[in-house]
């Protein structure tokens, strides 16, 4: 399993070097997906981090904390924000490929195209039952549904 920060890392300088403008909501919302499509496919998750249900989207705390100091939800995300040290080669084959597939499909989104596609999905629906559409949360997403829901979408 990978560490949430690595997988960022490439993200961000997977788009950037294709040209594609990323801010920190679309990087919150491509890393879910990478999550969610990793659990339907391979049942495990990709990285060690969860989503919390947050009014625009899944949101994971660890990298919202990484950028709260230097970045607003639309900020834009280049590889300046990139770790020092990051290596893309220290990620096995098979993990590119899968974020690769997963960021063909979302990449060409805008972050806020992504969110309201994840508000009409069941893993945020769920995780924001009780809650109304401005009430913040940290409910955490479940990675089961995340998992359940994505995998019957292959079908």
């Amino acid at each position: 399993m990978y560490d949430v920060d690595d997988i960022c890392d490439y993200v961000i300088a997977r788009l950037r070097a294709a040209g594609v403008h990323i801010n920190l909501l679309k990087l919150h919302k491509l890393l879910y997906y990478v999550q969610a499509w990793a659990l339907a496919y391979d049942n495990e998750p990709m990285f060690d981090e969860d989503f919390q249900a947050w009014v625009h989207g899944p949101v994971s705390r660890r990298i919202f904390d990484r950028f709260k100091e230097s970045k607003s939800l639309y900020s834009s995300v280049g590889v300046q924000d990139i770790r020092e040290g990051f290596d893309a080669g220290s990620l096995r084959e098979a993990t590119v490929n899968n974020i690769n597939s997963v960021l063909d499909v979302y990449g060409g989104f805008s972050g806020d195209q992504l969110e309201q596609l994840t508000h009409e999905e069941q893993p945020w629906l769920e995780a924001r039952a009780n809650l109304s559409p401005t009430e913040r949360s940290t409910e955490v997403i479940s990675q089961e549904t995340m998992g359940s829901f994505y995998r019957a979408r292959l079908s």
